[in-house]
């Protein structure tokens, strides 16, 4: 048996401790061949498996496992791994709370009938899709998406319904339309037709929309991006309805490649229900980690930088931010790149959604759409959501803040236990011990010497005698007027100084003879 601690982000106080067995890693490793990655499990071993040595070494092997899974941004997030480590928290069967919501729904509409679970298509554990038909169109297939509230809702109860049931009248030529949408008190409940040619995710990626995500995503066998043609339209509508909706004072915080509906060369935007539920974006690990992605605008810029990079390389980037940018069919995607995903972007902010719209990638493309956007918004309900999304990015500001402090008290924790900084502080400890010894002894030598030279005392010698007191000069002269008599001076009237001075006699003097070096020497 392994003990292993868990962590959820930055406190200490949210950890807690698992004990697994090595067939349990077995069991998931096994699970997750469906992402098709060669994950390093360490092997089976019959015979010697409780020695003190390989026990250790599998230790290490385990970790080593672990690292790999939690790094990786779709496994991390799936709810294998998450039932793995966090077994409390993640043991409800969610698909089947989901057919009991719908099942309850059903019994009020009856017109509407579920053909099958589509499972494991999202990468979100608490949203679940169903394949829909009506009962008198049989041959049309609708798509179902049950959802349950997230940490980020903040509109009451009777806002949230309003606007959820507001959304089947959002018509706009990059928004993927919805047929119809209600929501209770916990959950919201949303029915779309079928593509069967699947998000712009499933374009770059080759796959099939009706696969597990895991299968679909992690481990594409051919990466290609797309033509530029391809990124310059595509970009262009993404940007467009960007702007629209934060133009309406409708906060969105959720573009990725899977919520992008393609139809025929058209991107229709998916998934608006999401920041209405509260729902965390699927990039939120990425800019929780930058002070300066801070309103939900610039977010959608930054998750908008994630999916041009996808759709110009065929994969996500390694890390972000990006220090440097594979060869681009023109120079005007890295522009855009650098401008969203480069460490300067991350550290200095986003551009606006305009400006990227002003860009040589950008604004040179023609839409040749003419359907015109409605989203009629009451004011109360604008005013219910302007408050919900500060609250949104109140919350983003507080987290990326705690993670700022954790990583610089972590930064001067690892600075101080570095091995150079140990050298140091031992080198300047000796220096300080040698200083400290020196004073000592020389205190000591001091003392030593003092008390061997016949009762001198060592403290500072006392100040010479006064000298003794003045012979008594002659009387003042009379002839001086009265009121210039000089007034004493410290017991001397100054009548007998002016006497002594009248007295002088130069020839008393001793002849003194002087070496004058003050004449200029020419060298």
């Amino acid at each position: 048996e392994y003990i292993i601690r868990v962590q959820r982000g930055i406190s200490m106080e949210n950890s807690w401790q698992i004990v697994r067995r090595y067939s349990d890693f077995d069991l998931l490793n096994n699970s997750l061949q469906i992402a098709g990655l060669s994950l390093p499990l360490p092997p089976k071993k019959l015979i010697g498996n409780m020695d003190r040595e390989f026990i250790a070494e599998r230790q290490k092997g385990l970790q080593n496992y672990l690292n790999v899974i939690t790094t990786n941004h779709i496994l991390s997030n799936c709810e294998l791994v998450k039932k793995f480590l966090d077994p409390n928290n993640y043991s409800a069967n969610y698909t089947e709370i989901a057919l009991q919501q719908v099942s309850m729904f059903f019994r009020s509409e009856p017109k509407w009938e579920v053909v099958e679970p589509l499972k494991d298509i999202g990468w979100r554990i608490r949203k679940k899709y169903f394949l829909m038909k009506i009962k008198n169109q049989p041959k049309e297939r609708l798509v179902l998406s049950w959802a349950d509230l997230g940490p980020d809702k903040y509109l009451s109860d009777k806002d949230f319904q309003c606007l959820i049931k507001l959304l089947p009248s959002c018509l706009h030529p990059y928004i993927y339309r919805v047929t119809f949408a209600t929501a209770n008190e916990s959950s919201a409940l949303l029915i779309r037709m079928f593509n069967e040619k699947g998000t712009l995710k499933d374009l770059i990626y080759k796959a099939k929309p009706k696969d597990p995500f895991l299968k679909k995503y992690c481990n594409p066998k051919k990466i290609q991006g797309l033509e530029l043609q391809q990124i310059k339209t595509y970009g262009r509508q993404i940007l467009e309805v960007l702007k629209f909706l934060h133009d309406k004072g409708f906060p969105y915080g959720h573009l990725h490649a899977s919520n992008v509906m393609l139809d025929g060369d058209t991107c229709r935007l998916l998934d608006l229900e999401n920041s209405l539920l509260g729902l965390p974006s699927f990039y939120r690990s990425y800019f929780s980690q930058f002070r300066k992605i801070n309103t939900l605008e610039s977010v959608d810029v930054h998750c908008f930088g994630h999916l041009l990079y996808e759709m110009t390389y065929g994969r996500p980037p390694d890390s972000v931010p990006v220090d440097s940018f594979p060869p681009a069919p023109s120079m005007a995607v890295v522009a855009v790149l650098e401008s969203t995903l480069s460490c300067e972007a991350c550290k200095n902010g986003m551009p606006t959604i305009s400006r990227l719209l002003q860009m040589p990638l950008f604004s040179d493309v023609l839409l040749t759409t003419s359907e015109k956007p409605q989203f009629k918004i009451p004011t109360k309900l604008k005013e219910a959501l302007r408050i919900a999304k500060e609250c949104i990015e109140k919350r983003l500001i507080e987290e990326q803040k705690q993670i700022h402090q954790h990583r610089r008290l972590t930064r001067a924790q690892s600075h101080h236990g570095s091995e150079e900084e140990r050298k140091k502080r031992k080198i300047l400890a000796r220096k300080k011990s040698k200083r400290s010894a020196l004073e000592n002894s020389e205190e000591h030598s001091v003392k030593y010497s003092n008390s061997n030279n016949s009762g001198i005392s060592a403290l500072p010698p006392p100040p010479p005698p006064l000298p003794p007191p003045a012979a008594p000069l002659p009387p003042a002269s009379t002839e001086a007027p009265a009121q210039l008599s000089p007034q004493a001076v410290n017991g001397v009237s100054r009548g007998a100084l002016l006497s002594s001075i009248q007295n002088f006699q130069k020839g008393t003097l001793r002849k003194a003879e002087t070496c004058d070096h003050s004449a200029p020497k020419i060298g």
